[in-house]
């Protein structure tokens, strides 16, 4: 069908060229004259603008879609480093003498991207207390929540063994239950897995 369409265009081109050439009365023998139109060169095509042409400058717009497929580069740091910066984004779970709070950070940035704390009235209205097992545990879900929402699904948790010391930490790790709830979280969104599309 495009070779058929391509071949009238073809035929008219020449067509035209050839009335052009009767026009103009620049040939005075007929015999010459369909050998001197057929020999003249064609007309330049004048230039369009084309739609698909690229900018030869690429300016990520989005710096998380790299992240989000694994892409992106880590800040590596050196070998003494401690703790490693290599991450996304940091889960800390931090305890003050009457609450308990979950932050997460991205790498480098001093200010959290979330928070989740039993100081949020919701938070702290459905519990009993502020620092006990089920608070970690509210606390834990609320923020997997929350990051879900965000579309953080990647982060890393490393605790400070002599910072935790309570059972509130020890018996409902808040990361456990973190991505057990990003798993439930994900079932719900997709209930018969990722699609292929």
């Amino acid at each position: 069908m495009a070779v058929l369409g391509e071949l009238s265009r073809n035929v008219g081109i020449l067509l035209g060229q050839i009335q052009r050439c009767e026009l103009n009365g620049s040939v005075i023998n007929h015999d010459l004259k369909s050998v001197h139109c057929m020999s003249q060169a064609a007309p330049q095509p004048e230039p369009t603008v084309d739609n698909e042409a690229v900018n030869p400058t690429f300016v990520n717009r989005n710096p998380r879609n790299l992240e989000q497929m694994a892409l992106a580069v880590k800040d590596r740091g050196w070998r003494t480093t401690w703790p490693s910066q290599k991450f996304y984004h940091r889960l800390v779970f931090s305890r003050s003498q009457h609450h308990l709070t979950g932050e997460v950070f991205a790498n480098g940035d001093p200010v959290p991207v979330l928070l989740c704390s039993t100081k949020e009235w919701a938070l702290k209205h459905e519990l009993g207390s502020t620092r006990c097992v089920a608070a970690s545990q509210a606390v834990g879900e609320v923020l997997a929540q929350r990051c879900r929402q965000a579309g953080i699904i990647r982060m890393v948790y490393r605790h400070i063994p002599w910072q935790y010391r309570s059972d509130a930490v020890h018996l409902a790790p808040p990361l456990h239950i973190f991505w057990d709830l990003i798993g439930c979280l994900a079932q719900v969104k997709h209930p018969h897995g990722p699609s292929d599309a």
